[in-house]
């Protein structure tokens, strides 16, 4: 008998169990992030050569303390579980709004100076492990690399006698990094779809210089929905059983036309059985 009549069989099989197994998950997320302070002063005076520049805070009043990274951030992720307990992922996680990195006195400003405000933005490639996973939560373990982005501007509002009082933005310049993410979260399913994840998540910057440390913490709670995985409903049960029936047919039908051009009777009972 030759191997590839059982293909089809093989094949359709394979295929039902091995979309039984995936699951695709996206979620939005919102938290905040932590990194200290570099302990750096920048100058705000726009008259002097080191305008922008570094300085020992307090040796001007123009030399203004840099601050850490602190305030809201939100994001958004996806995940997909190829096998049981072992999936790839991604995700970018940023801040909404800007925040205050250097404020510099009013006086600065009417000369021509400016305040820096700034925005950090995360983004990653995971690995993802489930090592426990119920019907009711899972446990997930987070870990690869990505980037990191620093957007800077120059903000403040200037006041005249013509005008009156206007605020003005604009973006002073950026800085990539490298980055090194890992991860642990536990997914709690509220129904078979709907998820919240309660996440902490530790993003190593080298040479992070902007702030005080080179590793960034952060805590979230995601919200999400999920496809696939256990959770089959009945159709899709009903299709995988309709496919092996029409792979078992083809299966006999080419066995009693093997069985013909041999010249001996097929196995005739096989359909009848098939169609109880």
């Amino acid at each position: 008998m030759k191997t590839y009549r059982y293909l089809p069989l093989v094949l359709v099989f394979g295929l039902k169990l091995a979309n039984a197994q995936n699951e695709l998950n996206v979620a939005v997320g919102f938290g905040a992030a932590q990194d200290s302070a570099s302990g750096r002063g920048i100058n705000g005076n726009p008259n002097s050569a080191n305008f922008f520049g570094t300085c020992t805070p307090g040796s001007s009043t123009t030399c203004s303390p840099s601050n850490g990274l602190s305030g809201m951030m939100m994001g958004f992720r996806g995940n997909v579980m190829l096998w049981k307990h072992l999936g790839i992922g991604g995700d970018v996680s940023f801040q909404p709004g800007k925040q205050d990195y250097a404020v510099f006195p009013s006086s600065a400003i009417q000369a021509g100076g400016a305040n820096l405000q700034s925005r950090t933005t995360f983004y990653d490639v995971d690995a993802v492990l489930q090592p426990i996973k119920t019907k009711r939560a899972a446990l997930s373990l987070l870990g690869g690399i990505g980037g990191a982005n620093l957007k800077f501007y120059a903000s403040g509002s200037v006041s005249d006698a013509v005008l009156g009082t206007q605020n003005f933005s604009q973006v002073y310049g950026s800085s990539n990094h490298f980055q090194v993410h890992g991860g642990a979260g536990v997914d709690i399913f509220l129904t078979n779809h709907v998820f919240v994840r309660p996440q902490f998540d530790l993003h190593y910057v080298p040479n992070l210089t902007q702030f005080g440390r080179n590793a960034v913490t952060q805590e979230s709670i995601w919200v999400g929905y999920r496809w696939g995985s256990e959770q089959a409903s009945k159709a899709q049960y009903e299709g995988t059983v309709g496919s092996l029936r029409t792979a078992c047919l083809w299966f006999a039908a080419t066995e009693r036309i093997a069985a013909d051009r041999e010249g001996h009777p097929g196995h005739q009972h096989f359909p009848r059985l098939i169609e109880r």
